[in-house]
């Protein structure tokens, strides 16, 4: 029987965030709180660690204290057998500079690789919300004899100029043929017109073509030393790349509805979307899938509570996601997710909103279409969301299509 493959993974979290920001104020994107009890690298990790992987290592750059706590506090792996997680900053090993785009993280970081000697890496973004098997891509890549391999996923063509785009070569069904860089008119798939493949970030390459890609990059002035803009194109010159469709991936206990299911939320709006994803009663995505579950930190919390107020007014929840720790007294709370340590007081309304860990909501406030960062404090009567213009006049985010952010450990007065 041959030996199996030895797998290397790398996540690449070194991204800054902008169209996040306030979000991203204070931290990296990977880091920004997620559906209550996670954050964003949770889903990149617990897909590689469900797959397999027991050797993973997490790039970092951009303010990435609360990423590094994160992961050094959550994912503590097994040593005795050479398990690990470990965040791996920035470290200018080859100058005084800093990386410069994600295929110059990998080659700063060629010593990880260097250490390991695998046959093959995975390299996967750390900002996206989904569930992915990488053994089944793994075995598609060494199949299909690709020295790359893209994943992608599936996404309307309305959508093409926001994603690199797949471009399938007609006479074999595994290898790109073109790789589109956001296209303005991109062509259908040719099982389906109305759709194309995106790229999803994720990528599987044997190891010497890899080392080999990177360093060829490196020596280029003019590259943008980008993993999907410079180095995929790179294997789609030298006809070596290949692309797995993501419509293939069963991952167990995944359902019809939420088996293909991809979220970039790389904007407020799509962030705030992807957790409306999750409330439903069918949900789009399913947290309360145990077979391939997404981990996180355990919280040393008290369940969730519910009480009346002082003067007896009833709280209720409806459609909606309560972390531990919170207590809610006499609160009306629908279709919103509420992160842990949350308080609200009596006479209060939170709709249609995301609350991160530790706000406070004082008696009679109101809270609608908005996300409060962490340690946000509305005083008694206050509102978030009811009035845009007066929101944009105290310098909180409003986007176009009407969410309010307000920014980590602001107080928002009546």
């Amino acid at each position: 029987m041959p030996t199996p493959p030895k797998v290397f993974g790398i996540i690449l979290a070194g991204g800054e965030g902008k169209r996040l920001m306030p979000l991203t104020m204070d931290r990296a994107k990977p880091a920004v709180p997620f559906g209550g009890q996670y954050r964003l690298i949770d889903f990149a990790i617990s897909n590689l660690i469900n797959s397999g992987l027991r050797q993973i290592v997490v790039l970092t750059q951009y303010k990435s204290h609360s990423l590094d706590r994160h992961v050094s506090q959550t994912w503590r792996m097994s040593a005795l057998l050479n398990s690990y997680v470990a965040s791996v900053p920035a470290q200018q090993r080859l100058g005084k500079r800093w990386f410069s785009g994600s295929a110059d993280a990998i080659l700063q970081s060629m010593n990880l690789i260097n250490d390991e000697k695998p046959d093959i890496v995975i390299v996967i973004g750390a900002d996206h919300v989904y569930r992915m098997d990488f053994r089944q891509m793994l075995d598609a890549h060494i199949e299909s004899g690709a020295r790359a391999t893209v994943a992608g996923i599936r996404q309307p063509i309305s959508l093409a100029n926001q994603f690199g785009i797949i471009d399938g070569d007609p006479d074999d069904p595994t290898k790109i043929r073109a790789f589109l860089e956001k296209p303005q008119n991109a062509e259908g798939l040719a099982d389906n017109p109305n759709e194309v493949l995106a790229s999803m970030g994720n990528y599987i390459f044997d190891t010497d073509a890899l080392i080999e890609a990177v360093e060829a990059d490196g020596e280029i002035p003019t590259s943008n030393h980008d993993m999907g803009g410079d180095i995929v194109p790179y294997f789609v010159e030298r006809g070596e790349a290949g692309f797995y469709d993501m419509k293939r991936n069963e991952v167990p206990g995944s359902t019809d509805r939420d088996r293909a299911y991809w979220r970039d939320v790389g904007t407020i709006d799509s962030f705030f979307d992807a957790h409306m994803d999750l409330i439903s009663t069918l949900p789009v995505f399913n947290l309360y899938n145990t077979t391939w579950p997404i981990h996180a930190q355990s919280v040393n919390s008290p369940p969730a509570k519910f009480v009346r107020d002082s003067v007896g007014r009833m709280g209720n929840a409806i459609d909606s996601i309560v972390s531990l720790g919170s207590v809610l007294s006499g609160t009306h709370l629908e279709r919103s997710v509420v992160g842990p340590w949350t308080l609200s007081a009596g006479g209060s309304t939170i709709t249609d909103s995301v609350l991160f860990d530790k706000v406070v909501v004082g008696s009679g406030a109101r809270v609608h279409r908005a996300i409060l960062d962490k340690n946000v404090v509305l005083d008694a009567g206050a509102t978030v969301g009811v009035d845009h213009e007066r929101d944009r006049a105290r310098g909180f985010t409003v986007t176009d299509s009407g969410i309010t952010v307000v920014a980590k450990g602001v107080r928002v007065e009546a």
